[in-house]
């Protein structure tokens, strides 16, 4: 078992940048791609990507609406708005337009009507007022923009086991983090928040899919560094951190499958029309 300062030496000190290098690769990139694919994007088109955490949605998003069309992305962390633009800076010259901008969800510094089309990856369920985003997200897209969001959950078993074991572990605050991430996942909760927002053509559903993950002990590690659990498992001693990992590693061996492991997920979509 690692020391703190050793992990910190494997993994880095930066939450996001291990969540660029770790978390992206293994889950956000493969999601981002279905998700933009859904979205259609045409060469030429405005698009936002809301809560854009590293930016993944919208290099992709740049990609797609081409030198013709625009990206904005927006973000509350600074840290990871800091690597998004890093990561863009060193792409293509699409990666480089984009406009990064530092803000919540809830109050967006755009103009309204200025997109055709606004996407949210695995963020909603984090904003403190969705309602107040979602109104926010129709506010800035033109009539008959389009508005398309993913969220995990309820969570699968992987994440259920990581969750009681962080309980057990590390603590409340832990374990509440994983909860969270998998917090808004039903169908109808999510319609009416879209249909308050006064979202047209809601259409909401709900698919059980298949996670590739890195190795038990590897995946562990680089979930915790690239998340806010690197604080509060970083203060835990090491008694706890050997267990925790002892606990989650036998636990997710079944889900080996090689040099990887396979671990269903629900992931829900919504999409809708100004």
């Amino acid at each position: 078992m690692m020391s703190t300062q050793h992990f910190n030496e494997a993994y880095g000190s930066n939450p996001a940048e291990n969540y660029e290098r770790y978390f992206v690769p293994a889950i956000g990139a493969p999601l981002a791609g279905d998700l933009v694919r859904q979205a259609a994007i045409q060469p030429g088109e405005r698009v936002l990507d809301v809560a854009c955490g590293t930016g993944v949605i919208a290099r992709l998003a740049a990609k797609e609406a081409g030198s013709d069309g625009t990206v904005a992305a927006v973000d509350i962390n600074p840290g990871m708005l800091a690597v998004a633009q890093s990561v863009s800076q060193s792409g293509g010259p699409s990666d480089a337009s984009i406009e990064w901008h530092e803000a919540s969800a809830e109050a967006m510094p755009l103009p309204d009507d200025a997109f055709d089309v606004a996407l949210c990856q695995m963020g909603l369920q984090f904003v403190p007022d969705k309602a107040a985003a979602l109104r926010e997200m129709r506010r800035v897209l033109v009539d008959g923009g389009r508005v398309f969001l993913n969220m995990p959950g309820p969570a699968g078993p992987a994440f259920v086991t990581l969750a009681e074991a962080m309980q057990r572990h590390v603590g409340p605050e832990a374990a509440g983090f994983v909860q969270h991430v998998f917090s808004l996942h039903d169908t109808a909760e999510i319609e009416r928040l879209m249909d308050e927002a006064e979202f047209r053509n809601v259409e909401v559903e709900a698919n059980e899919g298949m996670l590739r993950l890195p190795r038990p002990r590897a995946f562990l590690w680089q979930y915790v560094w690239s998340t806010p659990l690197a604080g509060v498992v970083a203060e835990a001693d090491e008694a706890a951190r050997a267990a925790l990992e002892e606990e989650v590693v036998a636990a997710w061996r079944e889900f080996e499958d090689g040099e990887a492991m396979e671990c269903p997920q629900r992931l829900v979509t919504a999409s809708a029309e100004k």
